[in-house]
């Protein structure tokens, strides 16, 4: 019993000064690979002309096959974990087949004045709710 009542101790010994390990301090005297890093905040993009964005790269949202028609786009917003933006886009649009699929709502990711990703909008996007200006 004995035995068991030091091992565990030994056990719970070891466990707290491992502990201690992964709680460096950046203010500690200790070298720089070693300390915990702050949160690097990256400054964000200035706000870019998603008008002529679309206008130059219209294929960047929607794909050529589509047809995108009578596009729409709502005001950018910060993104709200990084330092880009986002817009919603809008247009009525053609299936492959010829098909008219109607009007379809994107939401599109930009940062460095460069659509970097896009998706159709999902409800926790609040694209719905936007107010839009033809492009």
């Amino acid at each position: 019993m004995r035995r068991g009542i030091v091992r565990i101790a030994g056990v719970m010994g070891m466990a707290l000064g491992l502990a201690g390990c992964g709680l460096a301090d950046s203010h500690a005297s200790l070298p720089e690979f070693m300390r915990v890093r702050s949160n690097d905040v990256r400054p964000s993009d200035p706000q870019p002309d998603i008008r002529k964005i679309l206008q130059d790269t219209p294929n960047s949202v929607f794909t050529p096959e589509s047809h995108a028609t009578g596009i729409q786009i709502s005001a950018l917003r910060r993104m709200p974990n990084g330092s880009g933006w986002t817009v919603c886009v809008r247009a009525d649009l053609t299936s492959v087949v010829g098909r008219p699929i109607g009007t379809q709502t994107y939401l599109a990711m930009i940062e460095h004045n460069v659509v970097v990703d896009r998706r159709r909008s999902e409800a926790d996007d609040n694209c719905t709710t936007e107010a839009y200006t033809p492009l």
